[in-house]
């Protein structure tokens, strides 16, 4: 019965997704020259307005069971991407950057990756040595557990999440290292 739901749903918002030119639009099969649908730009909440973020639990890349609530406490950036997309394959360096100088200080990273195969998914992750793990999201259901609080709007998205489990910070469309840099520091400092 919940599965039939969801399937519903996820049959809906495609559909409506395919019409307005959202994540439905793009997929291995296109450029993903255009894939980001809508205005790209950066939404930043106000300290402990953020909406929470909702119950996250799937498979990693490897396998591994992950579920969001173990990572309650830190700052956790996570990045819908697609390796069959222009601008994720731009903004993976300076991802895979931030990670880098972001994790000592006990931030995150979290990749969402939507519509490829395992063994791409991790090719593109050697290739712009991501070394943060990813979900598995296929069939992006991990998308549509955000679609009440703030759904991608395309592919990329990047959303910070604080320590509280709220989102601080959504960014449509390619991410820079300043700006995302700027945006993880303002949620670092928030208290819990």
């Amino acid at each position: 019965m919940v599965g039939a739901a969801v399937l519903g749903v996820a049959a809906a918002l495609a559909l409506g997704a395919c019409d307005s030119g959202a994540i439905g639009n793009s997929g291995p099969g296109s450029n993903g020259q255009s894939f980001v649908s809508g205005s790209p730009g950066t939404t930043v909440y106000g300290a402990n307005s953020g909406p929470v973020a909702p119950r996250v639990t799937g498979n990693l890349l490897s396998g591994t069971k992950f579920t969001l609530a173990q990572e309650h406490g830190h700052v956790v950036v996570m990045n819908f991407w697609g390796s069959w997309c222009t601008p994720c394959r731009a903004e993976a360096p300076s991802l895979s950057q931030l990670a880098q100088h972001f994790t000592p200080s006990g931030v995150r990273f979290l990749g969402v990756d939507i519509r490829d195969s395992p063994a791409t998914a991790e090719a593109f992750q050697r290739d712009f040595h991501i070394s943060y793990p990813s979900l598995n999201d296929p069939g992006d259901e991990i998308a549509l557990a955000f679609r009440d609080t703030v759904p991608p709007a395309g592919i990329p998205t990047t959303l910070v999440i604080g320590r509280d489990g709220r989102i601080a910070a959504r960014v449509i469309g390619e991410a820079s290292y300043p700006g995302l840099r700027g945006l993880i520091s303002k949620a670092l400092a928030q208290p819990a």
